[in-house]
């Protein structure tokens, strides 16, 4: 038996992408070059800043270079720094991050050979993520996932974000089928899963940081298989 899934809508961060692990490798680097040791506490500061910030962001309440700003101001002291609350040094300083950042970023081990296999099954890919479009599609080139997916939806390109509804029926639009007929792949029981049921579609919750690329697989071809039991609706 097989399901009427006709596209399947990956999350990004946390999902294709190994996010956590690249900041944290990065705040590492980053903080080793100013001359601070590595420490579980200053990545969790860093972790708990940026998710808080970043939603700031996305509601609009600040720009997007303020809420980098407003991350460094809040945990380089934390790490016995002071910088100056000047923009220009700030975004300086981030720059030297995102640096650090980009290096360390991977993709989830069985990230690539998934989507290959959902491709090769006939069925479209797209990837629906909460970020700028410049940096997101970025890293799909560079993971090497970009070849793989057919359509790209980011919060600052389609202008909503999730757990909206509207960003689930855009990439349904953008993909060309409606929303009942899309499986969305995500991390966040909010935004990913709840989001997607109200649109209409069905959602797998999945944690491959913890669980690791075999059971994502799993899960996922599980529901293109028609099984029961496996979709979060």
């Amino acid at each position: 038996m097989t399901s009427d899934v006709r596209a399947v809508v990956f999350d990004l961060d946390g999902t294709l992408f190994d996010h956590a692990g690249a900041a944290a490798r990065a705040v590492d680097d980053f903080l080793g070059e100013l001359g601070v040791g590595p420490s579980d506490a200053l990545r969790d500061a860093w972790a708990e800043a940026e998710e808080r910030h970043f939603e700031r962001w996305r509601r609009g309440e600040v720009d997007f270079a303020e809420q980098r700003r407003a991350r460094l101001v809040e945990v380089l002291p934390l790490a016995g720094l002071r910088p100056r609350h000047d923009p220009y040094e700030l975004d300086a300083l981030f720059g030297r991050y995102l640096v650090a950042y980009r290096a360390a970023w991977r993709p989830f081990a069985g990230s690539a050979a998934l989507l290959q296999e959902i491709r090769d099954s006939g069925r479209a890919i797209a990837v629906l993520t909460n970020g700028t479009e410049e940096q997101q599609r970025d890293k799909l080139v560079t993971t090497g996932l970009g070849d793989l997916v057919d359509v790209v939806c980011t919060s600052e390109g389609i202008g909503v974000a999730k757990p909206d509804r509207r960003a689930f029926e855009r990439v349904a639009d953008d993909l060309g089928v409606p929303t009942e007929a899309c499986l969305m792949v995500g991390d966040d029981p909010e935004r990913d899963v709840a989001g997607a049921r109200a649109a209409g579609m069905r959602a797998v919750l999945v944690d491959p940081a913890r669980d690791g690329g075999a059971a994502v697989r799993s899960s996922v071809l599980s529901v293109l298989r028609g099984e029961s039991g496996t979709v979060r609706r």
